[in-house]
């Protein structure tokens, strides 16, 4: 049978959707407009061929509908292949024409299903030989089960009847190699990095022919001096450097930081913020090491263990298979054959899987819930997390993020105890958040719930559909060995049930609160509701914790004693288990010493560090208020919600649309950078903080760096940091305008909505509109995604599309015409150069939200000065996505009149806000965008 003979494709009409409605094509070649209550009664009625079913649902205003999206198809046939989740994106993936317009789109999709047919049908002999029984396997699978895809797979890959039918198909555990075990490293050299040196990597990174940047050659050699030895334990070499956009800073920090490596034979660390930098980071690093086999070897890309795909997961879940899980097996088994590292979370897989399978079918397959087994797991030797772990001990970089280095410094080391001399923190102004994320603590529902969870294993109805393991069943072979492991383990299990059981939230509302932590739950909830203000409210609440109602304290006593009744029992547990490794020294093999390991680690972050912190609050809570300590010269006194000290405590209702989904206490540093200070940057030897917005913009360059330093954790280091600071490379009073709206009445959607219209028109797209809540981001969406789109301008909305942020941010910078509309997540770290992004509209001034806490760090901080400070750096940040390279050409519009000038450092020198009407905005971006 001939490839082309093989090709079936599906008997049923292409839908493509806009803002206004639909184009549908028919089988017979026949195009149909449809309206969009139209195109919501054809799709329910047609099963039409789609892309991105979920988007197009959202769009035609239905829950969901039987369609075959074509997605699914490019998954089959590409696994761990991205390609953007529109008809262009699907289109020049497969390297067709881009198509035009709407029908174009509907006739791309139709040539693209043939295209991944052939391509399956085109498999090379040894292709069919090494793979065939797998791809056919899991395609007879799928079909059975009813995957609308199925029949055309199989006519492509040949298979009729029976013939494709194999069992095994699905185990993927068994064709995937084992990672190899290695002696441990030797520590470290402490081999210092010249200047000299990081100027002469960089420039061989850069190549003979590249353009000449003195400021990042610059930059390189102020990094270095944070590869010199210390000279002290506890004074870390800490450079601060803000790098100016442009002035390229990743490969300016790479070059010092690999020379060490080299030298030192030890990896250094980079942190960035996010997930997605990290993937960014990552295709920089091809300029280090351009050889794939090289880069292999010597780059690691590490992150929690709940980015990557548990294999024990994925079987136990095969092994539950129900027929309308089976395409989604298949199709996570295609990519866990494919992926590079198992990184489920801004690595190989496509993030619109999660979007067209579900959360449980795709990310339930990670271990998010703390369960590993470690070496009793029948996949250990297989893991793609241990495998990760043992190639960053010998790697020369391994790209982290500062929410995994800076939990895993808190909580002591990493997964095997090891802790980097060298750090570079990328992105340094989003320090103190993820400190602040890192170094708090929550007693709340949830969190407890989880923690029972944890321990005791899935009660109820859930027991007998949930793949979870509790503490019992995944260490019961170790703890019989010893009557003290068994008793402790037995005592913990039973004093687990103070915590929150199944259906804890519902008793709340109900009045029926049982046990300690569910009484002191209702009493928090009660509290909160008779003191927040705007208790009507359908968004959360919340509310100061002094003082407390008068039956709170003797509540938050009897918890924090059920606490100690269950910490007890798992500290005895711990330290039965630890000693089996010095008494049973000479018979335990390597993997159930790894596996005691583990377990100890698990027992003391998953539960007795929780504990200890929940027991602190809880104390607090129960005890009277103390006097407060005088005020402090030139703060005010640092007053905290909770009381006085270093710590700010709150009481909370977590609601969405109105209905309660967490009751509980949150503790927050006042200052995160002090714990940051303390278990992340002193135990370094040499510590690089970069970004290029590190300091403020007052006007007074002294004051902007202590801001920096206060804001990184360098103000509680014993020793001064090494300040460095280069200026972009851009000619921004050139390239650049900011406008300032003064007409536009903020308050008023209409206004605010026609003014994003206005201004996106005129920019032909190419606009980032920016909001301050999402609330306003729907209400402008709604007004004018019809009017863009009928001037062939595509809108994209975070909270509105059916797509995860960075998936949104791919498509928008991929298509030149499109705009999106976002808020805090696509407002740092986004990089779209070019074109793409030629406008960015705020709604309004992005002061900081005045709740509880900011309260207690604007009078801790220095007041008005404070707030001044962080929406000057948001506003920077904001400016920062304009200029991306050099012939980049942009406008910054602010939709709000009462904008202050104290705010104008936010901008570049010689960026000077002009005040116009919106009238004149729209007239001189016109003019502005069409002259470059």
């Amino acid at each position: 049978m001939s490839d082309a003979s093989r090709i079936l494709l599906p008997h049923c009409p292409v839908l493509v959707t806009g803002a206004r409605g639909a184009v549908a094509l028919e089988p017979d070649g026949e195009f149909k407009r449809l309206s969009t209550p139209q195109a919501a009664r054809y799709a329910r009625n047609e099963s039409p061929l789609v892309c991105h079913g979920p988007a197009v649902a959202a769009k035609l205003g239905l829950d969901d509908f039987i369609r075959l999206d074509i997605l699914e198809l490019f998954a089959f046939v590409r696994p761990a292949r991205f390609c953007l989740p529109t008809p262009r994106g699907v289109a020049e993936s497969l390297g067709l024409p881009r198509p035009a317009d709407i029908e174009d789109e509907a006739e791309a999709l139709l040539s693209a299903t043939r295209r991944l047919l052939e391509e399956l049908a085109r498999a090379t002999a040894a292709e069919k030989a090494s793979k065939a029984v797998d791809t056919r396997g899991l395609a007879w699978m799928m079909a059975r089960s009813g995957w609308g895809w199925g029949s055309p797979v199989l006519a492509a890959l040949g298979v009729q009847g029976d013939a494709g039918r194999g069992g095994g198909a699905a185990r993927v555990w068994e064709r995937l190699p084992e990672w190899n075990e290695f002696a441990p490293e030797p520590p470290a050299s402490s081999l210092p990095v010249e200047p000299a040196e990081a100027r002469d990597r960089l420039a061989a990174m850069l190549g003979a022919g590249a353009e000449q940047r003195p400021s990042q050659a610059d930059y390189a050699s102020a990094v270095s001096q944070a590869f010199q030895p210390r000279d002290k334990e506890g004074a870390p070499r800490l450079v601060l450097a803000e790098a100016g956009t442009g002035t390229g800073k990743t490969l300016g920090y790479i070059a010092p930081a690999s020379v060490w490596a080299e030298k030192n034979t030890a990896p250094v660390w980079i942190s960035t913020h996010t997930r997605n930098l990290q993937r960014q980071l990552d295709f920089e690093l091809d300029r280090l090491f351009p050889l794939p086999h090289d880069k292999a070897r010597k780059v690691v890309i590490r992150k929690g263990r709940e980015n990557y795909v548990c294999l024990l997961n994925f079987e136990e879940q095969l092994n539950r298979n129900r027929n309308q899980d089976a395409h989604a097996l298949g199709l996570m088994a295609r990519w866990v054959l494919a992926t590079r590292d198992g990184d489920m979370v801004g690595g190989d897989f496509p993030g619109w899987l999660v979007d067209l399978l579900g959360r449980a079918r795709t990310m339930g397959m990670a271990d998010r819930r703390g369960e590993c087994v470690f070496s009793a797991c029948f996949h250990y030797r297989k893991c793609f997390i241990e495998r990760a772990v043992r190639r960053a001990r010998r790697a020369d970089i391994v790209v982290a993020n500062h929410a995994l280095v800076m939990v895993q410094a808190a909580l002591g080391g990493l997964d095997d105890g090891f802790m980097p001399t060298r750090t570079v923190f990328d992105e340094g102004h989003h320090v103190f958040d993820a400190a602040d994320a890192a170094f708090s603590a929550h007693l709340t529902g949830l969190e407890a719930a989880e923690l029972r969870r944890w321990l005791l294993g899935p009660e109820g109805e859930a027991a007998s559909r949930s793949r979870a393991r509790g503490l019992q069943r995944r260490a019961e072979d170790l703890v019989g060995h010893s009557e003290d492991c068994v008793r402790a383990l037995e005592q913990a299990l039973a004093a687990a049930r103070a915590l929150p059981g199944p259906g804890w939230l519902q008793r709340l509302g109900e009045g029926a609160a049982h046990g300690p932590s569910e009484t002191f739950l209702a009493l928090v909830r009660q509290q909160v509701y008779a003191r927040a203000p705007h208790g009507d409210s359908p968004f959360s609440l919340e509310t100061e914790s002094r003082p407390p109602l008068p039956d709170l304290p003797l509540a938050a006593a009897d918890l924090a004693q059920a606490l100690g009744r269950l910490g007890a029992p798992l500290q005895v547990l711990m330290k039965s288990l630890a000693s089996l490794l010095d008494d049973e020294a000479a018979d335990l093999d390597s993997s159930t010493r790894s596996r005691i390991e583990g377990i100890c680690r698990s027992i003391e972050r998953r539960a007795l560090l929780p504990l200890a912190g929940w027991k602190g609050m809880l104390d607090t809570l129960a005890s009277p208020l103390p006097n407060p300590p005088p005020a402090q010269p030139g703060e005010g006194g640092p007053r905290e919600a909770g009381g006085w000290g270093q710590y700010v405590d709150w009481l909370s209702v977590e609601r969405m649309d109105g209905r309660d989904m967490d009751v509980g206490m949150h503790r927050h540093w006042v200052d995160p950078t002090i714990p940051f200070a303390k278990a992340v940057v002193e135990p370094s030897h040499g510590v690089v903080i970069t970004s290029a917005t590190l300091r403020d913009g007052s006007g007074d360059t002294e004051v902007d760096w202590r801001a920096a330093e206060r804001r990184t954790g360098a103000a509680h280091l014993p020793g001064a940091a090494l300040r460095a600071a280069m200026a972009s490379p851009f000619d921004y009073p050139a390239q650049t305008k900011v406008l300032i709206v003064t007409d536009v009445r903020k308050d008023d959607m209409d206004q605010v909505g026609a003014a994003y219209r206005e201004l996106f028109l005129a920019s032909g797209g190419g606009g980032l509109g920016l909001f301050t809540a999402i609330s306003r981001l729907r209400a402008v969406h709604k007004r004018i995604g019809g009017p863009l789109e009928d001037a062939g301008i595509p809108l994209l909305a975070q909270h509105v599309d059916n797509m995860d942020t960075s998936t949104l941010v791919d498509i928008f910078r991929a298509e030149e015409e499109s705009c999106l509309l976002g808020t805090d997540a696509v407002r740092d770290g986004v990089d779209v150069p070019g074109r793409s992004l030629r406008l960015i509209v705020f709604d309004r001034v992005p002061w900081p939200r005045p709740d509880i806490l900011h309260k207690a760090r604007r009078a801790h901080f220095g007041g008005k000065s404070y707030d001044d400070m962080i929406t000057r750096l948001r506003l920077k940040q904001a400016f920062g996505r304009l200029v991306r390279r050099a012939g980049d050409h942009g406008l910054f519009v602010l939709l709000d009149p009462m904008m202050p000038s104290r705010l104008f450092g936010a901008f570049p020198d010689g960026v000077v806000p002009v005040k116009v009407g919106l009238a004149e905005a729209v007239r001189m971006t016109t003019e502005f965008l069409a002259r470059e």
